[in-house]
């Protein structure tokens, strides 16, 4: 990770951390940079947030002084801007959003012409241009060159971009939604009119909660990280199954016809074991984070279905089944990638592809997601001097593996350093919550007595 790109592009609190100026010579970068040959094509969108508004304005006006044709989407989905990115020709997309944030923090998020998350080569070329560094071809580039007469480049509206992508959606159903009560959660985000559109001209009754954006109530008591107010609704005016999308739409979680939660560990599971059924798991595989219950590697274990386990962020997750060929992953919070049909995280896809299972098996959800039996988990965070020492010490080895043999096949240990923090976190899952708070604080007491806590 950089100075300002994380796993999940440049985060920030909106006007503090993320300034319209950043956003405004990220914009001067990628407008030169993609267009040092001809002409950039470079296409944007936004979720609802209020802030989104100003960095849009301010990426496009950079791209245009750089001389960059810029097509606006306005409010869409991340997976939407990584569509239209590699359908239609375009040299990179960008998408302002915070995801899953409150509505006073926003991000910028880069792709590549293939809609894929953008290299770390180029994202720190990036960086060094914001910090006044940048060397390219040998050449120092403290200040780009900017656009005149006839080279300033124009902003316009794209708005059929965001159309043929929700055409591209409903393309994918083989099914028709008809006479199935469907409960969508758009989380004042950039799901809520695209998500609506999909299911009603797929034939569900769709009945839709927060999809009201007002630029602060995005994922305020909404979606995917506020998921009990969809299980209240879907309880109570008794839906087939629900849908809660995060702020920019890349993730989904389902709540069965009972109101109980179906995570993304449980929709891979699902999804997986469907495909296997019709012969279409490439490599008998899904691809997992580290931090995916061990419930979901039992079941697959059970179904007969391999697993990998990569580090925690969608972009592991991608990486991995790009290399390997694999076609279905993803995270427990609910980003799943279906490689054949997408280069990142899809909610509404997600959405769309559990539908299809249901329909299929003519099956509720809370059967299919069954097998899956969650284990109890407990994290604990320690603050420690050093991350890497903590974690390779003699004693604080032996404590984990201890626990990783007591435990056996009746769950796992996890001792994994934070990415942000001076942390280290010890995950245990097991039988019962008391045997994993117990089991985990054997190894952080080892931390504490060996003197790496601060």
């Amino acid at each position: 990770m950089g100075k300002y790109f994380g796993t999940d592009g440049f985060r920030g609190k909106a006007g503090e951390g993320l300034t319209a100026a950043h956003a405004y010579e990220i914009g001067r970068f990628l407008g030169w940079y993609y267009g040092r040959t001809e002409r950039a094509k470079i296409v944007v969108g936004k979720d609802t947030r209020r802030s989104s508004y100003m960095l849009e304005y301010a990426i496009s006006a950079g791209m245009a002084a750089s001389g960059a044709e810029v097509y606006l989407l306005h409010v869409t989905t991340t997976p939407s801007v990584s569509y239209v990115t590699r359908t239609e020709g375009f040299d990179c997309g960008v998408m302002i959003s915070a995801s899953h944030n409150p509505f006073y923090d926003n991000g910028i998020k880069l792709m590549n012409r293939e809609g894929e998350k953008m290299d770390e080569g180029t994202i720190s070329l990036v960086e060094d241009y914001l910090d006044g560094k940048l060397e390219l071809d040998g050449h120092p580039w403290k200040e780009l060159p900017l656009a005149t007469e006839d080279g300033v480049g124009a902003i316009v509206d794209h708005s059929a971009g965001r159309n043929r992508y929700i055409g591209y959606l409903i393309s994918l159903a083989v099914y028709s939604f008809k006479g199935k009560k469907v409960a969508l959660d758009c989380a004042n985000g950039s799901a809520w009119s695209i998500a609506p559109s999909v299911f009603k001209a797929l034939g569900a009754d769709t009945y839709v909660i927060n999809e009201r954006p007002d630029g602060v109530n995005i994922n305020t008591n909404a979606g995917s990280t506020h998921i009990e107010g969809l299980q209240k609704y879907v309880k109570e005016n008794g839906m087939d199954v629900g849908f809660a999308f995060d702020g920019d739409a890349d993730r989904c979680l389902a709540v069965d016809e009972n109101g109980e939660v179906v995570d993304g560990d449980k929709i891979m599971y699902i999804y997986g074991r469907y495909m296997k059924e019709r012969g279409k798991l490439v490599n008998n595989t899904v691809v997992t984070t580290v931090m995916s219950n061990f419930g979901l590697y039992k079941a697959l274990d059970d179904a007969g279905i391999g697993y990998a386990k990569t580090k925690v962020g969608d972009k592991y997750v991608y990486e991995h089944m790009v290399q390997h060929g694999d076609r279905i992953g993803g995270e427990q919070s609910g980003h799943i990638i279906f490689s054949k049909y997408a280069r990142t995280g899809d909610g509404i896809l997600t959405a769309l592809k559990v539908m299809e299972v249901m329909l299929a098996k003519k099956m509720s959800l809370s059967r299919l997601a069954e097998p899956v039996v969650i284990y109890p988990q407990v994290l604990i965070n320690v603050r420690v001097k050093d991350k890497k020492e903590a974690q390779a010490d003699p004693d604080v080895m032996a404590a984990v593996q201890a626990v990783a043999d007591e435990l056996g096949n009746t769950g796992r240990i996890l001792v994994r350093e934070s990415g942000t923090e001076p942390v280290v976190r010890v995950m245990v899952e097991a039988e019962s919550e008391d045997r994993c708070r117990s089991l985990a604080e054997r190894v952080v007491d080892v931390i504490r007595q060996k003197g790496h806590t601060v």
